[in-house]
């Protein structure tokens, strides 16, 4: 070996001592675009994870279903080709059903019960059956708001103002069941496709909260937005189990403190701007109405029809009744 290669391969041995070491970069998948509740969690949740681990973690979000359709990201999740996910529950539900109690109609009234819930001792148990379910951790939760009804026909406020109204829902048998309830057969569609098809009148309406119906653009392909309340949206951050179970001790509490910090983000964030948001979609031309008589009608055929159907699914009467302790709602008997 001569001088110079010795040299320089010292030199190269030194500064790669010296230098700090990549960091690791994750892959999150997000169902939705720009400037929803989902990336503004993702968001959150990169900049904790960096802090927490001091720069040597961090991830990288692809939005708008890039990595997939969002049920498609659960089953890649769990057999170990993706590192995240971000996606509505109602997309985890069919992996983990016990998580579909908080999918059923009019369970969860408000976003202090939503908190509440998640971040309290049914949301760990949630967690538990999701790891042995699905293979996937829940790590953090997106609070999105109540999924409101677009459509581009009619104001709607009535269940009878619904009929004759072709709308897509998610492919979640909780949602088809509380149209089928409201006197219709909703179209069930994958969230990739859904654009387009409201675009191309294939569907005239769908329902997600204010900050997807914005991040999504809808307003430019929807004119009638009803204040329905039927499901509030809970969008969690997985993480696959197989990855996680993969680290470190110190890289797992990274990322737990990580989703725990990119929680309390979201929450303040929906706090902050779906008003403003709402307001926005106003202005872009937008109509909003309010059920009619408090929206009663729709609540109560919804809650007749659709909890009993799926008690045995999400683990029994017993399941909707802790929520609903939890919630110092009555229990149903």
């Amino acid at each position: 070996m001569t001088y110079l290669t010795r040299f320089l391969t010292g030199t190269a041995i030194s500064l790669a001592l010296a230098l700090p070491a990549a960091a690791a970069e994750y892959r999150i998948a997000v169902g939705d675009g720009a400037g929803g509740t989902q990336e503004a969690l993702g968001k959150a949740f990169i900049a904790a994870l960096e802090k927490e681990s001091g720069g040597e973690m961090t991830g990288k979000l692809f939005l708008n279903g890039q990595l997939g359709d969002e049920q498609d990201t659960v089953t890649a999740a769990a057999t170990g080709t993706l590192d995240f996910s971000i996606l509505a529950i109602n997309n985890i539900t069919p992996f983990s059903p016990s998580v579909g109690a908080l999918t059923l109609p009019y369970v969860i009234l408000s976003q202090d019960d939503a908190e509440k819930i998640t971040q309290g001792k049914i949301g760990q148990q949630m967690i538990d059956r999701t790891i042995e379910d699905a293979g996937v951790r829940i790590i953090g939760w997106a609070y999105s708001g109540f999924r409101v009804l677009s459509n581009s026909k009619k104001p709607v406020s009535s269940v009878e103002d619904l009929q004759g109204l072709v709308i897509r829902v998610p492919k979640n048998e909780i949602m088809i069941e509380t149209y089928k309830s409201w006197g219709i057969n909703p179209t069930p569609m994958a969230w990739g496709e859904t654009f387009a098809a409201l675009q191309q009148k294939v569907v005239d309406g769908q329902d997600n909260p204010y900050m997807t119906i914005y991040s999504m653009k809808f307003d430019e392909v929807q004119k009638y937005i009803t204040n329905l309340r039927y499901i509030f949206s809970i969008e969690p951050l997985i993480v696959s189990e197989a990855l996680f179970e993969g680290l470190s001790e110190e890289e797992q509490q990274h990322i737990l403190a990580a989703g725990e910090a990119a929680t309390q983000a979201s929450a303040e964030f929906l706090r902050s701007e779906e008003t403003k948001i709402r307001d926005e979609l106003v202005s872009r031309g937008m109509e909003i109405t309010d059920p009619a008589d408090d929206e009663k009608e729709f609540m109560e055929l919804a809650t007749t029809n659709v909890w009993p159907k799926f008690y045995e699914q999400i683990g029994g009467k017993e399941a909707l009744n802790q929520v609903l302790t939890a919630l110092d709602r009555p229990a149903i008997e």
